[in-house]
């Protein structure tokens, strides 16, 4: 086994080999071994494993009853597998993750990943850091799927890495069908708005790679109002009109109650 790759881990950043080999002596765990297509942890599946990959490539996928699957993330070597749903309050896993090449994966039971919190307080700090990560990470995924426009997909998507890596160049994930799926679009339509936006002149497009050649052109082209804000005035109206008969009693606690609802609809509103 590499220890260069746990070293590096997520979980175990910042803990020398020597100590980290001391820690994993004294805390069970094992080595296990999937092939390419094999799931690692499965949707709604009780979730008392916690897992670090070591080589290989997984994803957690989302499928739906029509058939259909959303590639919610992928996985490299030194992550984290499953954390955030063993400690979750319905200890089910929310997604299929699925070994997408040969992976090698150190499992730990939950309660072990409690011992290795206790032993030392550097890998209960790089947990915390882990789960608030993967939080930002989900939130700016809705945000992702909260557009319409394939356009704006396309900008936010890009611009979010740019700002990730500091780089303009980017690398798409896995390949055009996978990252039409994780930007939920078909193919030929990302296929398409790419094409525009190089003829603008706004990206260079050489797959797997594209280099952002005007960031301000690229940012108009992201700057909509996402389609779920859209409807708040029609949904701020509704409020209004089913709040009618508080609003003719003039009651305190009534116009409390209509001003609280209508303060969580407040927010940047569509024509």
């Amino acid at each position: 086994m590499d220890d260069s790759v746990l070293e590096k881990s997520s979980l175990f950043r910042g803990i020398p080999a020597k100590e980290l080999r001391e820690i994993l002596e004294a805390v069970p765990h094992h080595i296990q071994c999937y092939d390419k297509g094999e799931t690692v942890l499965r949707l709604m599946e009780g979730a008392n494993r916690v897992g670090i990959l070591l080589e290989g490539r997984v994803q957690a996928q989302k499928p739906f009853p029509n058939g259909s699957q959303v590639n919610v993330s992928g996985r490299m070597p030194g992550e984290m597998l499953g954390h955030a749903a063993a400690f979750s309050n319905s200890h089910k896993y929310p997604c299929d993750i699925v070994a997408l090449e040969p992976s090698t994966i150190m499992m730990f039971l939950r309660e072990d990943v409690l011992l290795l919190m206790q032993r030392d307080l550097r890998i209960l700090e790089n947990f915390t850091t882990e789960i608030a990560s993967a939080t930002y990470m989900l939130q700016q995924r809705l945000e992702l799927l909260s557009y319409n426009g394939i356009a704006q997909k396309d900008a936010f998507y890009l611009l979010i890495q740019a700002r990730q890596t500091g780089k303009s160049t980017i690398r798409i994930p896995e390949s055009m069908p996978n990252w039409a799926m994780v930007l939920n679009v078909s193919r030929p339509s990302l296929h398409r708005e790419l094409s525009k936006l190089e003829a603008a002149g706004v990206i260079s497009y050489a797959p797997p790679v594209i280099e952002i050649k005007d960031t301000d052109a690229l940012m108009s082209a992201g700057q909509v109002i996402p389609a779920s804000r859209c409807s708040r005035r029609k949904e701020l109206k509704s409020v209004i009109l089913e709040n009618k008969t508080m609003l003719q009693a003039r009651s305190a606690p009534a116009l409390r109650a209509l001003l609280y609802r209508a303060a969580i609809l407040r927010k940047p509103l569509c024509g």
